[in-house]
Formats: structure tokens, sequence, C-alpha cells
């Protein structure tokens, strides 16, 4: 027997900043969460698999029209008619308070309850899905505690939409430990809410797995990003198998030009690297955050000019390579000894503000702060979140040394 694990689809997700960039290949962008969807169809039909489990936020929240359902509803056709089962539950983003619209989905579509727990049974395959939807955005209790026992004679998966103990950068919902969840005694876990790929436990015959999202939004979820096929044996064991769906791809550049002395060799090092992760992504056109390491006597000429050495590094790339962004980090112009400097700063006030960004400022961990702020402040951040923090992180790396290039 073998399915299909995936999770956090958001489908039609909106851009996050990037119109500001000249050349940014948006129409890519914004098609992308549709054409790994599409992939995900597609491989399910080709591998035969014989369900697919979706591990919630299949949107992004509600939709704008109809088109995002009426696309999602006819690709998941076309598995009801390859005979694939479907079997899935909402997660924070689309909650049953979420999402307004609705329309019919196929019948061999199980959509699990958002007010208990359910199960789902196939004789034929004997499996048994085990799972519970969000009823709304913010959900603080441990879900899988109320999860049935497992069926007895099936293999037995739970589907679950969490952070479980804590992942950084995601809100902390549905909480439950990896000790509870091995206890519960299935056969499998597949988790969702999480955007990076980690198998999390394989003890015994109990795997614990985030697949990870189907396609990279921004510069924060780098890497491959696709589904998991899971082999399951005669005697229960389950194998899962990373694929990747994505059609956009988001890459991380560290480049050491340490022992450069020019501008020209500088670039010279971040092209060649950009060169070295085109023959990674396996064909796909890519966005890649440049973060070059030079001396400081390279540097200050670069700060003299940044976006005439961006653009000299577009120059040279090939056309399916979109440079996002250049960050300067710097060394003592003695190679010897690296000298300590603002942009380690710089680099941890980026980190700490990718965890926040994307937060519900309403109810999540952050509503105590937003409480505390005036009114009229308070009630900008409520009705636009993204620009208000958008303006606030610009603000704070301005005035740090190791700011954007």
């Amino acid at each position: 027997m073998r399915f299909l694990h995936a999770a956090d689809i958001h489908l039609d997700s909106p851009l996050r900043g990037l119109a500001q960039y000249e050349g940014a290949p948006v129409d890519a962008i914004r098609s992308a969460p549709r054409s790994a969807l599409t992939n995900l169809v597609r491989l399910a039909i080709d591998q035969r698999v014989d369900l697919v489990v979706l591990a919630g936020d299949q949107y992004d929240g509600d939709w704008k029209d109809f088109s995002t359902g009426l696309f999602f509803v006819r690709e998941i056709a076309a598995l009801h008619r390859a005979g694939i089962p479907v079997v899935m539950i909402a997660g924070n983003h689309d909650a049953a308070s979420q999402i307004t619209k609705r329309l019919t989905l196929p019948p061999s579509v199980h959509v699990l309850s958002t007010e208990k727990p359910e199960t789902v049974t196939f004789e034929s395959i004997r499996v048994a899905v085990h799972g519970q939807g969000f009823a709304s955005r913010s959900v603080s209790q441990n879900l899988a505690a109320g999860y049935p026992p497992p069926v007895p004679g099936y293999f037995n998966v739970g589907v679950l939409h969490t952070s479980l103990d804590g992942r950084d950068g995601h809100d902390d919902y549905a909480p439950c430990t990896l000790p509870q969840l091995i206890a519960h005694g299935y056969d499998y876990w597949a988790l969702g809410h999480v955007h990076t790929r980690e198998s999390v436990a394989g003890i015994g015959r109990v795997r614990v797995e985030f697949p990870g999202n189907i396609q990279g939004r921004h510069i924060r979820e780098t890497g491959p990003k696709g589904c998991l096929i899971v082999s399951v044996d005669a005697a229960g064991s389950a194998e899962p198998e990373f694929h990747a769906l994505d059609v956009f791809r988001w890459e991380r550049a560290e480049v050491d030009a340490r022992s450069t002395e020019s501008v020209a060799d500088a670039a010279a090092a971040a092209v060649q690297a950009i060169h070295d992760l085109q023959a990674r992504v396996d064909g796909r056109p890519f966005a890649v955050r440049v973060v070059l390491t030079c001396p400081e006597s390279v540097r200050r000429q670069i700060d003299a000019d940044p976006e005439a050495f961006r653009a000299d590094l577009i120059a040279q790339v090939p056309d399916d390579a979109w440079i996002e962004k250049v960050k300067l980090a710097h060394v003592a112009d003695t190679h010897d000894s690296p000298a300590v400097t603002d942009a380690a700063a710089a680099e941890e006030l980026e980190a700490a503000l990718q965890e926040v960004a994307g937060q519900d400022y309403v109810t999540g961990p952050l509503a105590a702060l937003v409480k505390a702020l005036p009114a009229e402040v308070r009630d900008a951040v409520r009705k636009s979140p993204d620009e208000v923090f958008e303006r606030a992180r610009a603000a704070l790396l301005a005035g740090s040394a190791g700011g954007d290039a």
C-alpha cells in the first residue's frame, strides 16, 4: 500500500512585498502554488497511490473570489476520476471560521470534522485515518489528546495540523509532544503547519513526519518543496520518500569573498555561487538572496552604489535566476583575523523579524503587545498588519550597520 502525504498548499497565497523590486518574477511566483498542486495530483496518479492525505492549509485564508476554490475542486476531481480517495483536515489558514465560501467536493474526498476527532476507514487497503480540523484560526488545545485509539488490524494514520512541541517561526497551534503521539499507538502521523521538511521520528514502526509546504512563497522558505510518497510493507512498516513539487525555488547563496581585493572579484565569486545553485534546482527558475562576506575596503566600494553592484550581478547570471537581495558582511582587510562588526547583530535582528512575520497579531503571541499600543496604532496594525510590519522592519534594519545593499 502507498499513500501521498502533503500539507500547506496555501493555494493563491498573496505575494509579500515583491512588487517593489524591479524585475521580480511576480507572475511566476503568483501562479506557483497552483502549478505545484497540479504536480501533486499528477504525481499521485502517476505513482498509482492508494490514498492522498492532506494535513491542512489547503488555502491561505478566505478567497477573494471563487476561482481559488474552483481550481482546487477541479484538480482534486482528477484524483476522484483516477479512483484515488482523499482525506483532508482544515488548518489555521483554512479553518471553518476563515473560509466563508464553499464548493461541493467530489464524493471520494473526506473532510474530517472540526468539532471532534473523526475516523475514516478504507477496507480495501486496511487503512484507518484519524483527525480533526481547526474550527478557528487559533487552536491552543492539544487536539491529538482526543483522537480515538487505533483500529485493530488496520494501518492507522493520524492527521494533525500542529507545531508539535514548538518550531521556530510557526505559531504554537494544537501543541503536543512527540511522546504523546508515539503513545497513541498509530503507525504514522501525517503532520502539517511547519513549512520545513522534517522527519521527526522513526521509532519502531511509528513514523512522525512533516512534509513541509509544496511551494516556497518567499525567501524564508528556501530549498526543495514537495510531498511524501509513503510505502507500507506487509509488516506495516512505513517508508516515506520525498518528491519535489515546486516550480519556482528560493535559495540563499553564502558567498565567502574574504580573499578578494576588488569589487569585480567579489562579483565574480557571487556569480559563481549562483551558477552553482542553478545546477541544483533541476531547471526551475529561482530567486536567490546573496549574502556576501568581503573585506571592509570592498564593502565600502559596494556601499557607494549598491544598486550598481546588484545590477552587475543580474547582468551576469542566468536568465532563470533572479537576485532577490544582496546583503553584505565584511572582515578586516588583514585576512588573518575577521573583524567583529555590526553585521552579525543585523543578521540576528533579521532572523528575529522573520520569526515574527506572518504572526496573528490579534490572537497570536504578540496580542499582548498589540493591546498595549495606542488605539490608533493598534487599529492600523489590525487593518494592515503586513504593511505595518514591513515599515517597522525597514526602519529597524536601516538603523543597523549591517543593513541591506
